[in-house]
């Protein structure tokens, strides 16, 4: 069986160690002592956890696909010559990375701080602008 140390566990859940802690607290998690009285947590709980955490946020107006990989984040940069546009976002503690035509990223508004998806399927990334989130009645 596979036993995490808290630090190890709190990169792979991408929280802090602090809040891997204050689970074991709260017996949200349960964790054993090692050979040498450290914390550590069954790597089968751990990655239960990770699973549950992973639910992409849904997100109003989205549209339906068949992708199964998409990973909702911000745009961090974007690239731009006439012709091809880099587009940098990060999706949690993923930063990824789409090559598209200047056209398309200019169509979806595309810069630093726009939410949007990258729908990864098979070796093609297709990055989707989310609609603007400004609630009603609020200057952006």
């Amino acid at each position: 069986m596979t036993h995490l140390r808290v630090r190890d566990a709190a990169g792979f859940l991408g929280v802090s160690e602090d809040t891997v802690r204050r689970w074991i607290d709260k017996g949200s998690l349960s964790a054993s002592a090692d050979g040498a009285g450290r914390k550590v947590l069954e790597g089968t709980e751990v990655a239960r956890l990770a699973r549950e955490l992973a639910v992409t946020p849904e997100l109003h107006g989205a549209t339906a696909s068949s992708a199964r990989n998409r990973f909702v984040g911000l745009v961090t940069n974007v690239v731009m010559d006439t012709v091809m546009a880099q587009v940098e976002l990060q999706c949690g503690p993923f930063r990824v990375v789409s090559l598209m035509s200047s056209e398309a990223a200019r169509e979806l508004g595309l810069a630093p701080g726009k939410v949007a998806s990258a729908v990864v399927k098979a070796t093609h990334v297709t990055v989707e602008a989310e609609p603007d989130r400004t609630p009603a009645g609020v200057d952006a």
